[in-house]
């Protein structure tokens, strides 16, 4: 049995703007490192010893994970930095304010590019879209050391993490819609050799 904790970056500055990210490099807020700080406390309360983490490319991610790891007392750890766990690229709509689009497209329009599974933006992506990247690179690269008794550690996004909590807890394209990723809530997971999820918990 292992342990998989994945933890969504602190408030960013578009966060704060909400604004559409994406791609876009945004730093993280005082708040974000706030949230940062306050995930790293509630994981290292666990008392477990990584021995790997993970990260999108993003900046917002990569100061989250490292801010957790300095307070785990864990720096020297093996880190993967990989655009397969990016956030959804959101298109045209990068860098636009949420509640603005709602007032030009309607609040189900922007419901559905922001929560269901098959639907994308203009010129972005959709969370089935995200999925297809995010969910070969976990299986490949992240469960498999996991599932080899290794415990992992992974900075991420709100639709990247989405998509793996919907594959690891099997839910339905219907039941994603109301998923949501709070930024600096780390979510611990044990694992099983064979992949089976023996526990779950929102710290």
């Amino acid at each position: 049995m292992a342990t998989l904790v994945l933890v969504r970056h602190g408030q960013s500055q578009w966060n704060l703007e909400n604004r559409f990210t994406g791609w876009v490099d945004v730093p993280l807020t005082e708040q974000g490192r706030a949230e940062a700080r306050q995930a790293g406390e509630l994981i290292k309360a666990l008392k477990v010893r990584f021995d790997l983490a993970y990260t999108s490319v993003l900046v917002r991610a990569i100061e989250t994970l490292n801010i957790i790891l300095a307070i785990l007392g864990q720096p020297g750890i093996p880190v993967v930095k990989d655009q397969a766990l990016n956030e959804r690229h959101y298109g045209q709509l990068q860098g636009l304010n949420k509640d603005e689009m709602r007032e030009k497209f309607g609040d189900e329009q922007v419901k559905l590019w922001r929560r269901s599974f098959e639907v994308a933006p203009p010129g972005g992506e959709s969370l089935k879209d995200t999925a297809a990247r995010t969910i070969p690179f976990f299986e490949s690269q992240i469960l498999s050391e996991v599932t080899a008794g290794k415990n992992a550690l992974v900075s991420a996004h709100g639709n990247s993490l989405r998509s793996i909590v919907m594959h690891l807890d099997r839910l339905t394209k219907e039941q994603v819609l109301s998923l949501e990723i709070p930024t600096g809530v780390p979510i611990r997971y044990e694992i099983d050799p064979h992949g089976t999820v023996l526990s779950k918990e929102i710290l």
